[in-house]
């Protein structure tokens, strides 16, 4: 075999085995496509720490929503949602908790309509917290405010979030093994 041919067979090779990779390289550095994310909620970057808020809970993948002032009718669908979530997740339910953040200003005539829904539970706090109250959070087992989801004053808005929720609840406890 010649030489010619031999540098030839080398540059082919170098080609084929470094070329991709080179590629690659270049098409993740330079955001040629769009990267995948399997999630439906909004990431919270960086998490939020909720540790203070739950020190003494038991470790549970959390629906967290915080009572506002005057419960709108955000408030009502984000009340259902959460209940809803909660009910769907079927023989997970128990890794899981619906969980509503009440303060001393929080809507006390929505406080007392939460028995409408048996499953989902109260926690009071003497100081406001720093989520919106707006919006529904996933909180992981380490009691990390993760994920979001802004609840709309429109019932099927708030009905097509609530299935967002639940993918992405399924999928954490899926791959969760704590909680």
């Amino acid at each position: 075999m010649s030489n010619v041919a031999s540098k030839k067979t080398l540059i082919i090779m170098v080609a084929v085995f470094v070329l991709p990779v080179v590629l690659a390289k270049l098409a993740l550095d330079n955001d040629w496509f769009t990267k995948g994310a399997t999630n439906k909620g909004q990431l919270l970057a960086p998490t939020i720490d909720m540790s203070a808020l739950l020190k003494d809970a038991e470790p549970k993948w959390r629906l967290l929503y915080v009572m506002p002032n005057k419960c709108d009718a955000v408030c009502e669908n984000a009340l259902f949602s959460i209940n809803q979530v909660w009910l769907a997740l079927g023989k997970e339910s128990d890794r899981a908790q619906a969980l509503v953040v009440t303060t001393p200003s929080s809507d006390q005539t929505a406080i007392a309509a939460l028995t409408d829904y048996p499953f989902v539970e109260t926690l009071s706090v003497t100081t406001p917290t720093a989520l919106a109250s707006s919006s529904v959070y996933i909180v992981d087992t380490q009691n990390n405010a993760m994920l979001f989801y802004e609840i709309k004053d429109d019932r099927k808005d708030a009905v097509m979030e609530s299935r967002n929720m639940l993918a992405d609840m399924r999928k954490l406890l899926k791959l969760s093994r704590i909680g």
